[in-house]
């Protein structure tokens, strides 16, 4: 069983100044995606996602295998979502109530991330 951390996310109301606050305080963050509904950085080599309220919760992400993800869906009796990049991912409620995204990414462009330039 292959579990590798992902990225943490959090909610913002706005996506743009949550993107323009982190490059101009962590130095070296970069941008790897953005649109209106949801950012991705790199910000010394971990991944935070900035998304909003009416899109997903605030989590804890971990990446695995495919038919890893399949099994742990099975298991914990839940349905696997595919995002509109291709990912699929499921959720679950950990300890003090953290939400937990375990996630796949195999195949899909959000393995090959490369930053924005400014």
């Amino acid at each position: 069983m292959t579990f590798q951390f992902d990225h943490a996310a959090q909610v913002v109301d706005d996506i743009a100044q949550a993107v323009a606050w982190y490059l101009e305080t962590i130095p070296g963050a970069r941008a790897l995606y953005q649109d209106e509904s949801w950012a991705l950085l790199d910000a010394a080599g971990v991944k935070l996602a900035f998304v909003r309220p009416d899109q997903h919760p605030s989590h804890l992400a971990w990446r695995v295998p495919t038919a890893e993800l399949e099994r742990l869906a099975r298991q914990h009796g839940k349905q696997i979502a595919t995002h509109r990049d291709k990912t699929r991912s499921f959720y679950l409620e950990g300890p003090g109530g953290q939400c937990v995204e375990i996630i796949s990414t195999e195949g899909t462009a959000y393995e090959k991330l490369t930053p924005i330039e400014p």
